[in-house]
């Protein structure tokens, strides 16, 4: 796999010139865009650098973090707090994504999404109020692991870091067995539209997009 340099200003751009190129696979009105990485990676400043670059261009855009669609402690923790099986399938409320993000963004779709769900500090419903996003509007979804679920994705990037940068720049090492379950797996590497590869943050690289 060949990476180019390239800045997080300049990727954002690209990725924003696509998208404005493009229409919805699902035939829905919505375009819907992923920004795949570990927590270590910068997914969710380029997620905002990306609704940034999208709304000079003119179009409506919002931004999920999929912190704020975890599930309840009580089932998080249901088999210990550092059970790398559970964080990597049972940590995140996939049910809650597709109801409440990606469901409402459907063809014939109200186009009303929920910001998010679940305070995992406080551990209770944000009762955020929902977002209208209107008929041409792009959601970005950032967060780990979001690949492999057949969320429909127009335009996906995967954040890579080395074995050696994840395990350096991962506080919780508890969960590095389970970014190893989903490289293998998934493939996210060999799955995503564009790969970046963020070992220093400071210096991105980035194999292109393909098609």
């Amino acid at each position: 796999m060949r990476y180019e340099a390239i800045t997080w200003e300049r990727l954002a751009e690209t990725l924003a010139g696509r998208l404005d190129a493009s229409a919805p696979a699902d035939g829905s009105d919505w375009l819907k865009v992923a920004v795949d990485g570990p927590p270590a990676a910068p997914g969710g400043e380029l997620a905002e650098l990306l609704a940034e670059a999208l709304r000079t261009r003119g179009r409506a855009v919002h931004v999920v973090g999929t912190a704020g669609f975890l599930r309840p402690a009580s089932l998080r923790y249901e088999y210990g707090k550092q059970d790398p099986d559970a964080y990597y399938d049972g940590w995140t409320d996939v049910g809650a994504l597709w109801r409440e993000v990606f469901g409402p963004l459907e063809t014939g779709g109200t186009g009303r999404v929920l910001p998010d769900l679940w305070d995992p500090v406080r551990d209770r419903a944000t009762r955020s109020p929902y977002v209208t996003l209107p008929p041409g509007g792009v959601l970005v979804v950032h967060g780990p692991f979001l690949l492999g679920h057949w969320f429909p994705f127009d335009l996906t990037v995967h954040l890579r870091l080395s074995p050696a940068a994840l395990a350096r720049r991962t506080e919780e090492t508890w969960t590095l067995p389970a970014f190893a379950r989903y490289a293998t797996e998934v493939d996210p590497a060999g799955t995503a539209d564009a790969v970046v590869r963020a070992d220093d943050p400071r210096h991105p690289a980035w194999t292109g997009l393909g098609g």
